[in-house]
Order: C-alpha cells, then structure tokens, then sequence
C-alpha cells in the first residue's frame, strides 16, 4: 500500500512538474529531457508513469475541467458563477490547472490535442439550462450563447491578467467579470441574492484549500524528493 502510495504521488509529481514547463516553454519547448532535469527522476522511471510527452499533455488537459469546490445552492444561476469563481481562485495555485490554459491557446498543441472549451462550455449550458427552466433567467437569456460567451470571457480575463505587469488578483477580476453580466441575464428578484464577491471560492473550498498558495506545487517537490 505504501508502495502504491508513494507512486501515486511520484506520478502526481511528474505530471506538476511538466505543467509548469508546459507554462514556462510552451508544448514544443517543454521536453522530456528538461522534464528529467527538473525532476532528477531517470527516464525510464518517467516512463512508468507517462511514457511521452503527449502522454503528458493528455493528462494535463483532462484535469481540466473540474468541479471541485461546488455544492448545490438555492440557485442554479449561483452554482454557475462558483464554477467561475472557484477556477478563478484555483488557477494561480494548481499548475496543471494554468497549464491547460496553456496547451489551448498553443497553436501546435491545440492543433494536435484540441482544448478542454467545448466540455466548460456544456458543463455551463447544463447549468444555465436549469437556472431558466427556474426563471432566474432574464426571457430574452440564452443559455447557450450565455454559456459560450463566458467561457470566451473568462479566459480572456485570465490570459491578460497573467500578462498585465500590474499583479491584478484574478479572483477580483473574475468577479467584476461576472457583475458586469449578470445584470443582463438574471432576473432582478435572484440577481440581489447571487454572492459575487471574489472571496466565495475561499469560503466554499475552506481554510485548507482556501489559502494554499504554492502548497500543492511544495507537495509535489517532496515527493520527488522521497
């Protein structure tokens, strides 16, 4: 059990580590033999897990859609805006995560592997879906082209705060992202019960993972290390 254990976490690791060349280098620079430098693993026990790099760049984007975090609320126009929020929140700490991001906005990587939109966009829709059968929707609302635009949005205001020089939060970013369309969609008597503020994902994920900054990327070190 020990064994196994500990080969999960190796496993868990290696596939962290990639993620960040992943954001560091892009697909095409991140290789194996960087992957072997950042580890100090030997390659074939790099191999055992994932034997290659689109092996990794697989794994990566089937973390990518996730709904951890999330629980039934009063509204399902809520539930929709905590899928946001808590990836919002998650993002800046879970590499596998932001590597995702990365590999769908890499032309050869998308080109080779596609991107994980198309499943958020559903995930969204489903959800969206419900809230107007519930008339927390606005009559003129569209849950598909709702679902698809926010995606759309979303990753847009991700991407450009990694990349303004102003550190801007992307949780705040997010938030103001979702204030600024939920008055177009949500019918006004839900709209004044929707919790936007930035801090919701820190609330409904806990002290634990509420606040962990750099503890999963530490974590996947000392296994390495082990």
């Amino acid at each position: 059990m020990a064994r196994q254990e500990r080969a999960i976490r190796t496993r868990e690791a290696i596939l962290e580590a990639m993620a960040l060349l992943f954001i560091e280098l892009g697909y095409e620079g991140a290789t194996i033999a960087a992957l072997v430098a950042r580890t100090g693993l030997t390659r074939g026990a790099l191999y055992f897990h994932f034997r290659t790099k689109d092996a990794l760049a697989r794994a990566v984007l089937a973390r990518a859609v996730t709904r951890e975090g999330t629980v039934p609320q009063t509204y399902k126009l809520q539930e929709w805006l905590d899928l946001g929020l808590l990836l919002a929140h998650r993002l800046p700490r879970e590499p596998t995560l932001r590597a995702a991001i990365h590999l769908s906005v890499d032309p050869k990587a998308r080109g080779l592997f596609g991107t994980r939109w198309p499943d958020w966009i559903d995930v969204g829709q489903d959800l969206l879906v419900e809230a107007k059968e519930r008339g927390e929707l606005l009559p003129h609302a569209v849950p598909e082209e709702i679902a698809r635009l926010a995606v759309g949005a979303w990753t847009g205001v991700q991407l450009i705060t990694e990349a303004l020089p102003e550190g801007r939060d992307l949780s705040e970013e997010i938030a103001r992202l979702y204030q600024l369309i939920l008055p177009n969609i949500a019918s006004p008597g839900v709209l004044a019960k929707l919790d936007t503020s930035p801090y919701r994902a820190e609330r409904l994920l806990g002290p634990e993972k509420g606040h962990g900054t750099g503890t999963a990327a530490q974590a996947s070190a000392d296994a390495l290390r082990l």
